[in-house]
């Protein structure tokens, strides 16, 4: 018998012109595929495989729907090549690329297929506010993970509404696209021994929504024991783009726009949604913020995202995380670090222009956090809006006279007041808590570059990025004797120390644990790294005060 499964291995490497000694060759629960011995940037050598599907192709009638397992396949995969991105409009350069929506691939990068122990694994889960983005090395190359002995692995999954669009019934109850982040963390519980990782060693790394998605699969019950550490990065669920605000009526204005004869009747929605061209969706969701028949000053804000779906058996979330916290309903085996930018709304401050800004004086409650917004009346809202504008502006005017004080209002509100919020109820509820602070500023903050002109260097909502993988399609050269590469090592080994045994303290950095009483952070910067206590304290004082007295507690 094993005779004849031999020379079965044998006849099929010739079908497919593969050498049966491919030192690259892996044999996964789909079947077998190859990949590449690559050089890095650092000149050291590590396995590449990429374009590996994870999922059954959402098409046809799965569009919308929960992923399913993927199906095996005959002969021998090369995976050398990424796979297609999914479909996606990116606001930062007004490209819309079509991709498609077969995109549920992944990439696995190890420094060794054949460890002397298993190696930890980082999962990392790309940012993009849920509209944009993969996990192509284009972005994100493994080089600097890989020479930190750690297998890394990058995903794509599901945007905009095609991954989270809700009718809130059990056909599409939403959060289609975390679920799919769902299905990429079983198939590396399947699989990563095959490429020297160690399943029972899986950090979940995010970058703005993907930090966001981390945090949520840290409340997830779909999530548990899937990952056993955690780190997010400017993003968190309570961020307000955290939860979508009506998601079922939002899907009805979205097939109204489209076309659709019945929005009503879920069902005859769906059959018209799922039959209709994908690239007519795109140019429309700007269109459904922008609808007349929205009249809540919130509804205008967001597009599609995470929701809470209404328990029909297989969910993702299905309570406001609140609830999940204060019940202790969570995945509270898991360690944490979370941080963000010390200025992170530079990465909009070219759309900061003066009809936007001046928004905040048409509709003063843009300055309300959306939360506050569903839980208060509107004169607390107005209340609400009127400190938030004389903390930040004091007697000057909300124009672009004063960018950077719409800068520090934006990165506190919408990212460093909501880090520390979480992290003070995991530190208190969860295990180890650690909390970190990007303030670090050279050429290679792509989007913290955007300031100069405006008077501000400091590092941008995803610039971080940027010293943990490093980025194909810039095609930098890596000076090591460099200040940015100095950072590299630093925050990799961090990242790696926590991957490998749940403490980021590295030789030159003792991190103390973050705890809601003492709040300890470390800062990178460009001159040193350095240990605080009570990061921004005075805007999170502000922050946690208004939210209390809107009879918002967390």
């Amino acid at each position: 018998m094993k005779l004849v499964s031999c020379l079965g291995v044998l006849v099929l490497c010739a079908i497919q012109t593969i050498s049966c000694d491919d030192a690259t060759l892996v044999q996964v629960q789909q079947g077998q595929l190859t990949g590449e011995v690559l050089t890095s940037v650092l000149g050291e050598t590590y396995y590449s495989y990429k374009g590996i599907p994870y999922a059954k192709p959402p098409v046809n009638e799965l569009r919308f729907r929960d992923p399913q397992d993927p199906e095996p396949w005959d002969g021998v995969l090369a995976a050398t090549a990424h796979g297609s991105v999914c479909p996606q409009f990116n606001p930062l350069t007004a490209i819309y690329t079509s991709g498609s929506e077969d995109c549920l691939f992944l990439n696995v990068y190890t420094p060794s297929l054949n460890p002397d122990k298993p190696l930890p694994v980082v999962v990392f889960i790309h940012g993009g506010a849920y509209i944009f983005g993969s996990g192509n090395s284009g972005d994100y190359g493994p080089d600097y993970l890989v020479k930190q002995r750690v297998v890394t692995v990058t995903i794509n999954y599901r945007l905009g509404a095609l991954g989270f669009l809700s009718l809130g019934d059990a056909n599409v109850p939403g959060n289609a696209a975390l679920k799919d982040q769902v299905m990429a963390l079983k198939w590396v519980q399947k699989n990563i021994r095959q490429f020297g990782g160690d399943p029972n060693s899986v950090t979940i790394y995010g970058d703005t929504a993907g930090g966001a998605s981390v945090t949520l699969h840290m409340l997830s019950p779909m999530s548990k024991g899937l990952f056993h550490k955690a780190i997010a990065m400017s993003g968190s669920p309570t961020c307000d783009y955290g939860i979508t605000y009506k998601p079922e009526e939002k899907a009805k204005i979205f097939g109204k726009l489209l076309g659709a004869p019945d929005t009503e009747n879920t069902t005859a929605l769906l059959e018209f949604l799922q039959s209709a061209d994908y690239n007519t969706f795109y140019p429309i969701t700007p269109t459904v913020l922008a609808s007349e028949e929205i009249t809540d000053v919130l509804f205008k804000m967001e597009h599609f995202t995470p929701v809470i779906e209404k328990n029909t058996g297989n969910n993702f979330l299905t309570e406001d995380y609140f609830n999940l916290l204060k019940s202790g309903k969570v995945n509270k085996e898991v360690d944490f670090m979370i941080g963000y930018s010390s200025k992170e709304a530079i990465l909009l401050i070219d759309v900061y222009n003066a009809s936007y800004i001046s928004q905040y004086d048409r509709y003063r409650e843009l300055f309300t956090p959306s939360e506050i917004l569903i839980k208060s009346t509107p004169d607390t809202n107005l209340q609400v809006a009127n400190a938030v504008k004389n903390f930040y502006f004091g007697d000057n005017t909300v124009s672009t006279d004063n960018l950077d004080l719409f800068v520090s209002y934006s990165s506190n509100a919408s990212i460093g007041y909501h880090a520390q919020r979480f992290a003070n109820k995991w530190a208190n509820i969860g295990k180890k808590t650690y909390f970190f602070k990007f303030n670090f500023f050279t050429e290679w903050n792509v989007f913290g570059q955007q300031g100069v002109k405006y008077g501000l260097q400091e590092a941008s909502h995803f610039d971080m990025p940027f010293y943990v993988f490093y980025p194909n399609d810039q095609n930098w050269t890596v000076d090591t004797s460099s200040q940015q590469y100095a950072l590299v090592q630093k925050i990799t080994t961090a990242i790696a120390n926590f991957a490998k045994n749940s403490d980021p303290s590295t030789d030159t950095i003792t991190w103390p644990a973050y705890t809601s009483s003492e709040k300890a952070y470390v800062t990178f910067e460009n001159d040193d790294v350095t240990v605080g206590y009570g990061p921004d304290d005075q805007d999170y004082i502000f922050w946690k005060d208004t939210y209390e007295k809107a009879g918002v507690n967390f």
